[in-house]
């Protein structure tokens, strides 16, 4: 075996170039072929790769896959996988189809350059037969590269996409395992995995929301999103250069109040001047604080959960950012629109805790200058006390060291109260909807949506009887 490879990942390119079974087309487009070059330097490739081809001159690359609108793109990555399982098909499987499990790995990718120094990204995809002449099975992936150096980057994706093929072939039937193999070889800070998408009979069963939550569980990335139909979605394809509107929560279950918030918050968000006219993106966020609150992750409560804002037409984001500033960050990677966050009243006594950032350098100051820094905005939804009063945006009260900075966010309208809100949801809390439920108390059902009240009965959630 060649020398200099990775102890691991070299392993694993030799053991495929060793096994018969497999064998296949590199297409790779737009930062070497490393994924290829990796299976060449181990030995043995002879036994694996049928076909290595790069296209990097566009009308090259249009004149093999067709016209493409965006070159690093889903669409792109799946022309190039069908045109490149096509030839295979049609070459080799009269021949040698009895014995061999073909399969094509395909890549384009944005990495760094002297021109270019922008996020580096990429998508993948490996198309393949788990048994000769079976029908496809296929893993598509998006990654964000996170080395400074186009070598650097070059090298960290032949090696994950070692690790994918490997994975493929060995752990199907556990993606779990296959999910935490992704980043042998690779420290975390050098490839972000924030998408993965498995389908096909060598998953059966398999479900994606659940494969990509492992993938923060398990510290590839540090969010993933999904549409209410359950697709899972890449953040810079929902996100371009659309203005966000996040509702943070751990909706155990949605109440008529978190409706509440989040629609007076819509209105309010689409007639500011940066938004009006344009689509907002509407996200309900949960973060693994919230989905840890019992002390593990119950994976049937997390789709339960997804299900019930899914009935109500919700894409979610599931984030492991625990403070609004990092989560803010990550969001304006994708967009540089508006941003507005309805938060209650509880949320806001959190986001003005001097505790919660003791791990900067100029604490709160600095953190809520992260916050704001980015066009964003904070609409407050009042709190009914259980005297009576009500806390709102403008009598909510802070530290006395953090009055006047409070004051300034709130003359300056980074934070507003929301208004047209509707006074009989106010005293809705999720802790008493869910006593009521376990207790058997029907009259949970009217403090609820009714799709979201039809869910718990039907499913038997929270204790429901």
């Amino acid at each position: 075996m060649a020398q200099g490879l990775e102890h691991l990942t070299g392993k694993k390119a030799f053991q495929i170039n060793m096994d018969r079974r497999f064998y296949g087309t590199f297409a790779e487009i737009g930062a070497g072929q490393e994924v290829a070059r990796r299976f060449f330097a181990a030995g043995g490739a002879a036994g694996t790769i049928a076909k290595t081809i790069s296209a990097y001159d566009m009308t090259f690359s249009d004149a093999i896959y067709g016209a493409c609108g965006r070159y690093v793109s889903r669409a792109r990555l799946d022309t190039m996988l069908n045109h490149e399982m096509g030839l295979l098909i049609e070459r080799l499987d009269r021949d040698v189809g009895a014995d061999r499990r073909f399969f094509v790995f395909a890549d384009t990718v944005a990495a760094r350059s002297f021109r270019r120094h922008d996020e580096s990204h990429g998508w993948l995809g490996l198309r393949f037969q788990h048994a000769p002449r079976a029908p496809f099975s296929e893993i598509i992936l998006h990654v964000r590269m996170l080395d400074p150096e186009n070598l650097q980057q070059q090298e960290a994706l032949g090696i994950f996409g070692v690790n994918v093929l490997h994975g493929a072939f060995h752990l199907a039937e556990i993606p779990e395992a296959l999910i935490a193999s992704l980043m042998d070889d690779l420290a975390p800070t050098r490839i972000v995995v924030d998408m993965i998408r498995f389908s096909g009979p060598a998953f059966p069963g398999v479900d994606n929301r659940i494969m990509n939550l492992q993938l923060v569980v398990q510290g590839l990335t540090k969010a993933t999103l999904f549409r209410s139909d359950g697709e899972v979605v890449q953040a810079a394809d929902a996100f371009y250069k659309k203005p966000l509107l996040v509702e943070r929560g751990s909706f155990r279950p949605v109440t008529l109040l978190t409706n509440d918030m989040l629609e007076c918050a819509r209105r309010m968000f689409e007639n500011e001047e940066g938004v009006r006219g344009s689509q907002p993106e509407i996200l309900m966020e949960i973060t693994m604080k919230n989905l840890l609150s019992t002390g593990h992750l119950d994976l049937r409560d997390f789709l339960d959960r997804v299900d019930m804002l899914a009935a109500l037409g919700h894409t979610v984001l599931i984030s492991n950012y625990g403070e609004f500033h990092r989560l803010v960050n990550y969001l304006s990677i994708y967009t540089d629109k508006m941003i507005g966050l309805p938060l209650g009243i509880p949320g806001m006594h959190e986001l003005f805790e001097e505790k919660f950032y003791t791990g900067l350098e100029g604490g709160i100051l600095e953190g809520l200058g992260r916050l704001f820094k980015h066009g964003v905005k904070l609409y407050a939804y009042p709190r009914l006390m259980p005297d009576g009063a009500l806390v709102t945006a403008d009598n909510f009260k802070v530290a006395p060291n953090l009055t006047h900075l409070y004051s300034h966010l709130l003359e300056n309208r980074f934070i507003e109260g929301i208004s047209g809100y509707r006074s009989e949801h106010l005293p809705i809390r999720s802790a008493d909807v869910l006593a009521l439920i376990r207790k058997g108390d029907s009259s949970w059902e009217k403090m609820v949506p009714p799709v979201v009240a039809g869910i718990i009965r039907e499913r038997r959630l929270f204790g429901c009887a």
